[in-house]
């Protein structure tokens, strides 16, 4: 499958009788289903990266790529500075480079916006 068409996850929340709490995570579970009761959202983890999501989600996505930003830009026509901008959260990325971004690191563009 396309990976601009795969579905991105969801969170269900439930309520029920507690005596019921672990045959229902075991079914959700058997589905695909992960318990994420004792994790916390990665923004509140990495307060270090607030205000600058688009541009630590562009350079992570370079990194699983094992992609430079000068070849990042030769992929994408963006000159290389833009980017290094646009990662350290100086320059926004806009929806028509978030596009050439996600074509070039095989991911939705979305996450860039």
């Amino acid at each position: 499958m396309l990976e601009h068409t795969k579905k991105l996850p969801i969170e269900l929340r439930f309520i029920g009788p507690s005596e019921n709490r672990e045959s229902a995570i075991s079914a959700l579970q058997s589905l695909g289903f992960s318990d994420v009761t004792d994790s916390i959202p990665w923004k509140e983890a990495f307060k270090e990266f607030e205000g600058n999501e688009s541009g630590t989600s562009l350079r992570g996505a370079r990194y699983k790529e094992e992609m430079t930003q000068v070849q990042l830009s030769e992929k994408t026509g963006i000159p290389q500075r833009h980017i290094s901008e646009m990662e350290r959260g100086k320059r926004p990325i806009g929806k028509k480079n978030a596009k050439l971004f996600a074509e070039a690191l095989n991911i939705n563009y979305r996450v860039f916006l």
